[in-house]
């Protein structure tokens, strides 16, 4: 329990509700609404760092722009996460366009340890090979945040024991817990 906070102000622990509006580039590129906000624990790196950091002490209601850096964002564009394959090798199912989006399932190691999966985009279509970026689609790019926070609730012993919010909306974190339970 945080008892140096009144929940009046962004802190540590605290699940927050906030409404937002991403731009790139003067773009729209996604937003949540009064209709669905996104709620998350503070501080449990749930969200990009520069907008956490960002969020620190403001109240319900109160609205800021928020400018992220890539380095506090999505980080640099990696010129070594680029990834070629055969074109024989490519599945015959997915689209061969530039900016196709796909996963690219996760394997296991000599020690049985298992690899997340990462996503990709084709960026270079050859004649013998297909090129895919792994690089996240916002590496590289400023980011504009427009935010309002729309609620703050004190986290529920739980919630603060698993490091995140249960029930949230967009958030399958209950659903998760329980297919892990019954993998074990």
């Amino acid at each position: 329990m945080n008892t140096n906070n009144p929940l009046n102000k962004v802190a540590n622990d605290l699940v927050i509700t906030m409404e937002y509006t991403l731009k790139v580039d003067g773009e729209i590129v996604d937003q949540a609404g009064a209709e669905d906000p996104i709620e998350f624990l503070q501080g449990q790196n749930q969200i990009i760092t520069g907008l956490e950091k960002a969020l620190y002490g403001m109240a319900v209601g109160e609205t800021k722009t928020i400018t992220v850096t890539p380095e506090e964002g999505y980080g640099a564009v990696d010129p070594e996460a680029l990834m070629e394959v055969s074109r024989a090798d490519f599945p015959a199912d997915i689209p061969l366009e530039l900016g196709t989006e796909l996963t690219l399932a996760g394997g296991e190691d000599e020690e049985d340890e298992e690899y997340e999966e990462l996503d990709a985009r084709i960026v270079k279509i050859d004649r013998d090979t297909i090129t895919l970026d792994l690089n996240h689609p916002m590496a590289g790019k400023t980011l504009v945040f427009d935010v309002k926070i729309a609620g703050i609730r004190e986290a529920t012993p739980e919630e603060l024991e698993h490091g995140h919010v249960h029930g949230a909306e967009g958030f399958e974190y209950d659903e998760w817990e329980e297919d892990e339970e019954e993998d074990k």
